[in-house]
């Protein structure tokens, strides 16, 4: 399913956080969006699965617009992960995975054959399995953010948001979650800020540099040296990966 963003802007108090973004991620494709600490990857995301209303503009999915859906549709869609989207309270892995099907279900209903298998099968795909019985609060940063990926797995959505996914994931399980979400069919739009990690995974890649889209293309047409200067600050040699031919940065460490 497309998922599309036109024309998308966010002001709040005064000032301009995403400015005319438009964006699209075709079906079964990765987008990733990179760029500096504040230049509006994240206030964007929040647009798409709605935890912030645009100032002008629209998100679609299937041509559809996602503000006119209820939320229980919009949750059947497009599932979340996000940065802040810890989950404090003391449920086990077992239970917040579980949460994922409640846009499916009426209330308080217990989990039929089929949802127990879907939520066993996320547990394992991510690694978790042999946590399931654990409370939430106790597991490590990496632990949890598996469990919220399994959680958003369940709901079954037709597009994916992942907002820094590999944050606190060791090496192992950062390699494991990229090469699940290019196999999976799924639309994904993925906020990184490792550009290896982007250009590894991503079909294409939106660069956001003050909440303007400055460049927009294949990882090898936007992940230049002049680009990674100009937006980044930063010096590069960029090289083809030696197995994949995927660009890959080497950093300088000379400011000059």
């Amino acid at each position: 399913m497309e998922l599309r963003i036109e024309e998308l802007s966010v002001v709040t108090d005064g000032r301009t956080l995403v400015d005319r973004l438009s964006l699209t991620v075709s079906e079964g494709a990765i987008v990733g969006l990179v760029g500096p600490n504040g230049s509006g990857k994240s206030t964007a995301l929040r647009c798409v699965y709605r935890a912030l209303r645009p100032s002008a503009g629209a998100v679609r999915v299937g041509g559809q617009d996602l503000s006119r859906l209820t939320p229980r549709q919009s949750a059947r869609t497009v599932a979340a992960t996000t940065q802040d989207g810890g989950v404090d309270v003391d449920f086990t892995v077992e239970e917040v995975v579980a949460l994922g099907r409640a846009p499916h279900r009426r209330g308080n209903e217990p989990l039929n054959a089929r949802e127990r298998e879907l939520c066993r099968a996320a547990m394992e795909r991510l690694d978790i399995a042999h946590l399931a019985q654990r409370t939430v609060p106790g597991l490590s940063g990496g632990e949890r953010q598996r469990v919220l990926l399994a959680r958003a797995l369940v709901q079954e959505p037709r597009v994916l948001v992942l907002d820094e996914p590999t944050n606190h994931l060791d090496i192992r399980h950062q390699l494991g979650l990229l090469s699940f979400l290019r196999g999976a069919g799924l639309t994904v739009l993925v906020v990184l800020h490792d550009l290896n990690l982007a250009a590894a995974v991503c079909d294409r890649v939106g660069v956001l540099a003050d909440g303007r889209l400055v460049a927009t293309g294949t990882p090898a047409e936007v992940l230049t040296a002049q680009l990674v200067d100009e937006v980044f600050g930063v010096r590069a040699e960029v090289v083809p990966h030696p197995v994949s031919g995927a660009p890959q940065l080497l950093y300088s460490l000379d400011p000059s």
